[in-house]
């Protein structure tokens, strides 16, 4: 494994920012190898791909004979938003997954996130893996874009995610990681998984596998070990159904996370603790996979309670 500094920036108080790559490539060199580039980290609050990355890493390292080809590996991109636990680049307050691709003589977050593309530019497959924030549980699910699609679905099917979301374009998008190297030719699939600023040990084993199963797919490890891919749900044959809250209070749900409901089943219900009372029964719109489910309890009216996904009327 090499290690490699790909950007770094005096800060005011007399620190450096450091952001590295960590590289696995086989003992024999060649100039057509394939490439695949890891990367989480862009939002601070989200530490799930911090433990995906860290059984990723460790399995490379028990398995040097097995890598094919080149695995770039950059686990940190916001490292400052980890260190204070923020979703943000601190001191500028801005999302670092809304200024791609930046530019090397821009503010500070623009030069970082321009650094990283240059280093990324080239990979033939890229994963951007993020979480939900702190308020809502994801299950694992790779968010394409379908301007994309024809060359980015075959590869999610391998990453052994439960749900592949394949959503349109709108304008923010073009300002992210994943629109960036996607028109630079590098296939780019976005992973969500789990609840902010928490780990999921049971998510990060399973797109472990899937990334396993998709570089040996694609030649980049060579090993007699098997990784099964379970068959992802996926969106473009049904529909994602949003359940809102509509009142405020204390939401409690009846469900667990993951779960194939049935329409009209109850889905939670938001409670008074001063007064005892039950303010609203929550009911399903339509039958399908629970793949969104609030995790953070204090809700107010309009807040994201769940999303559906199942076919129309089901």
């Amino acid at each position: 494994m090499q290690v490699k500094e790909i950007f770094s920036s005096q800060l005011p108080v007399g620190e450096t920012l450091s952001i590295k790559r960590s590289r696995f490539e086989p003992f024999k060199k060649s100039d057509n190898l394939k490439r695949i580039s890891i990367v989480s980290g862009t939002h601070g609050d989200e530490l799930e791909g911090q433990y995906a990355i860290y059984l990723l890493t460790s399995w490379l390292s028990e398995n040097p004979d097995a890598i094919s080809g080149i695995i770039d590996i950059y686990p940190a991109v916001n490292a400052l938003g980890i260190d204070t636990i923020t979703r943000g680049f601190p001191l500028y307050e801005v999302d670092l997954n809304r200024v791609f691709p930046g530019g090397e003589d821009g503010f500070l977050p623009g030069q970082l996130v321009h650094a990283l593309v240059q280093d990324v530019k080239g990979s033939d497959i890229a994963i951007d893996i993020h979480s939900s924030n702190i308020f809502l549980r994801e299950i694992p699910q790779i968010r394409i874009n379908k301007e994309f699609s024809n060359s980015t679905l075959p590869l999610a099917k391998e990453l052994n995610c439960d749900f592949i979301w394949i959503h349109d374009a709108v304008t923010v998008l073009e300002a992210t990681f994943s629109h960036t190297m996607n028109s630079l030719g590098t296939k780019t699939l976005v992973v969500e998984m789990g609840v902010g600023m928490r780990v999921t040990k049971e998510y990060g084993k399973q797109l472990l596998c899937g990334m396993l199963n998709l570089m040996k797919k694609e030649g980049i490890i060579t090993t007699e070990k098997s990784f099964e891919a379970r068959e992802p749900f996926l969106s473009e044959v049904g529909e994602v159904f949003y359940l809102n809250s509509p009142s405020s209070g204390l939401f409690v749900p009846a469900l667990d996370h993951c779960a194939i409901i049935k329409k009209n089943e109850k889905i939670g219900t938001i409670v008074e603790p001063l007064t005892g009372t039950v303010l609203d029964t929550l009911y399903a719109p339509n039958g399908g996979i629970l793949f969104t489910l609030r995790e953070f309890p204090v809700v107010y009216e309009g807040s994201l309670l769940a999303r559906i996904f199942g076919e129309k009327d089901r």
